[in-house]
């Protein structure tokens, strides 16, 4: 899930400071050559990728279930379909609060800088203009306090004194944030040469310019191998074996929340027994969560499992793609997060026995959050070694012995699911822009990318089909623009390999269509990013449910189709019982004949040309939350454009023509069958997504 508070502390002050003393140095200096503090040079990683061991045994052995699939896209079953769902689910009252839970800034300071805006920006990582100055200032301030010769303790100090002063978080989440992310963020500057521009460009994206960063521009090496000739892709066989698959995502289990707890605290994350007693009114925590800043009850999450459990008695396998921790950044310790790991892979294990876990690693996992160390930063107060080692330790409960050596290297591994079929876990946390340590050195951290290629190639030489599962979506702003440049040019290169990729990371339910780089008109991969389980906020829970192309002669290893499964959490807490239905199944509702990348093209060409189309892929990706919102023009361009980028930051190559279709476009009637689809919530506008 994406991070606001190191952001606030470290880029927002840091431009109140700047602007209300009226110096403008801080803007200035960034075209200056700034000299470095300390002379410092990453280590050679001398690990050679090709020397390590590969799982060559199948490792799955499938249970032989015959799967029901999900109606196809049949016209009266679906009406009928939907008409139900409007019966059962119509009885609601929807919230209508408007609450944005903003931190209480200085209203002087709100007015002068706008920080409104920035706030929200660093929110929904959209970021603008704005948020690129708040970032070149608050970099420039503490370039400016290391060469003055500050000391760590001293600027950390006014870092807290400042976040105090200006109300911008309580006391104790200036204090924690100062004392976990300071040093670490210090310790990088101070060993850098490029100047506010170059870090802003990095770590923002192309809303701070495409700023060209020697230090920060590098380039994959792909074996002398040449790309096999693209065949068309076929439509897996209707009716042939599949299996059935899993996906859980951003648990973000809270061990201490507390049912009636104040749920509109004034910190990043409440209803917890520390957030005090409800001021107001409906103030207080619901028993099964809430739509407010607050993530999972334990007992939520226990209901959910053994709901899943019971339905889906013929689960195949699950991917789980990460964010185990709550969202109270400013007050994690290692341990409190190796305890959220330990707990909730045991539950997993004793939910589902027998049945085969893909695990991928979140950006929560690690205290500091965000914080993932390459590993030549082997000081034993700042590597990853605590993380990576513990993941070991629990996933192999799931994995073969053999990947051992690639976890403990970088949290990643290749396991060879079945005969001809493969899935890779990706470490997308080495994309991470919020990564701090990555400033140092951007050029393949782990060396995770090469290792990539080299399994992609044998699973080519070999005739494998390859599923990938990670994290942070590639086509994200939370992902580093050359990472995701060079994560494109390999799904580009291996398209006729890969067949599906799973993410999470958003909250939403949502998908990236990647496209061929010397043709932005042909799709070649698709990615899926499934919903959370974590209602922060403003979101109901949410899990998903694939059927995969099984095992018979002419499989493709293709998705079938797809179902997202919620519970509505106002009406949960308002009956005092969870029910957990299917929200839709992929193929019926978007009227698809198959989920092929050409598919999902002409999915993407269809919501940019017919608004009820949008419109009830915006209900789904809210999870049909009562609090989602209208979207006006601008919104449907955001999250049109974010289902057809795979690549982070070039959206102008790759929305262009999207954006210039619907400004143009005049507003499309709404038909019976749209106004049946929007019926089946009624949810004001509370919220601009």
């Amino acid at each position: 899930m994406i991070i606001r508070i190191p952001w606030r502390l470290q880029i927002v002050i840091a431009f109140l400071i700047s602007t209300i003393s009226g110096n403008p140095l801080f803007l200035q200096q960034s075209g200056r050559n700034i000299k470095p503090v300390i002379k410092w040079r990453p280590p050679m990683d001398t690990w050679n990728w090709t020397e390590t061991p590969r799982n060559d045994e199948p490792f799955f052995k499938p249970s032989n279930f015959t799967h029901k699939l999900p109606p196809s896209a049949n016209e009266t079953e679906l009406i009928a379909h939907m008409a139900a769902l409007k019966r059962n689910y119509s009885r609601l009252l929807w919230d209508s609060d408007k609450s944005s839970n903003l931190p209480l800034f200085v209203d002087k300071a709100l007015k002068l800088l706008n920080l409104k805006q920035v706030y929200y920006e660093v929110e929904h990582s959209v970021m603008s203009k704005v948020s690129c100055t708040a970032c070149k200032a608050g970099a420039g301030l503490l370039q400016h306090y290391m060469r003055l010769g500050k000391s760590k303790e001293e600027i950390n100090k006014m870092i807290y004194q400042f976040c105090v002063s200006l109300n911008i978080q309580s006391a104790r989440v200036c204090e924690g944030i100062t004392r976990l992310f300071g040093s670490e963020v210090v310790y990088v500057l101070k060993r850098i040469t490029i100047g506010p521009d170059e870090i802003c460009s990095f770590v923002i994206g192309d809303a701070c310019g495409d700023v060209y960063n020697p230090y920060h521009e590098w380039e994959v090496a792909f074996p002398p191998v040449p790309k096999p000739a693209v065949r068309p892709l076929e439509a897996p066989i209707e009716k042939a074996p599949t299996f059935k698959v899993l996906q859980i995502s951003d648990t973000h289990f809270d061990p201490y929340y507390a049912e009636g707890a104040n749920a509109e605290c004034n910190e990043p994350l409440c209803c917890r027994a520390s957030s005090g007693p409800a001021l107001t009114p409906g103030g207080g925590a619901g028993r099964w969560g809430d739509y407010r800043k607050c993530d999972t009850p334990k007992r939520t999450i226990d209901h959910m499992l053994k709901h899943i459990a019971d339905t889906h008695t013929d689960i195949d396998y699950i991917l789980w793609t990460g964010d185990l921790p709550p969202h109270d950044v400013w007050n994690q310790t290692k341990e409190e997060n190796l305890k959220v790991l330990q707990e909730t892979v045991a539950q997993m294990s004793d939910m589902f026995p027998g049945v085969p876990i893909f695990p991928a690693l979140g950006n929560h996992e690690s205290s500091p959050v965000n914080s993932f160390p390459p590993p030549y930063i082997s000081s034993s107060e700042s590597n990853i070694a605590w993380l990576y080692n513990e993941l070991d330790a629990q996933w192999r409960r799931w994995l073969p012995a053999g990947v051992s050596h690639t976890v403990r290297r970088g949290a990643f591994y290749s396991v060879l699911v079945r005969p001809g079929f493969r899935i890779i876990s990706l470490n997308m946390n080495y994309c991470n822009n919020k990564n701090w340590w990555l400033l140092l050195n951007s050029t393949d951290p782990a060396t995770e990318l090469q290792w990539f290629i080299y399994e992609l190639q044998s699973a080519e030489f070999n005739g494998e089909k390859v599923h990938i599962i990670g994290h942070i979506p590639p086509g994200h702003s939370d992902c580093l623009k050359v990472w995701s440049r060079n994560y494109y040019a390999i799904i580009n290169r291996y398209e006729s390999t890969i067949t599906a990729q799973f993410f999470g990371h958003t909250h939403f339910d949502e998908f990236e269509v990647f496209y061929d780089p010397n043709d932005l008109g042909r799709a070649t991969s698709i990615a899926y990013v499934g919903p959370s389980v974590s209602p922060y906020y403003d979101l109901n829970l949410g899990y998903r449910i694939y059927y995969v192309d099984g095992d018979h002669d002419a499989t493709t290893r293709l998705v079938v189709d797809h179902e997202t499964w919620i519970m509505n959490l106002k009406e949960a807490n308002l009956f005092g019982y969870p029910i957990w239905y299917k929200l839709y199944s992929t193929r019926s509702a978007y009227m698809m004949p198959s989920l092929r990348p050409q598919d999902w093209d002409k999915f993407i060409d269809d919501m940019t040309s017919k608004e009820d189309v949008f419109n009830l892929y915006h209900k789904h990706y809210w999870k049909n939350s009562p609090r989602r919102g209208t979207c006006d023009g601008e919104c449907r361009k955001r999250l049109i454009c974010d289902a057809r980028s795979g690549r982070s930051h070039d959206r102008r190559a790759l929305c262009g023509h999207i954006e210039a279709r619907i400004d143009g476009a005049a507003p499309t009637p709404q038909t019976w069958r749209a106004w049946l689809y929007n019926g089946l919530s009624v949810s004001p506008s509370v919220q601009q997504v």
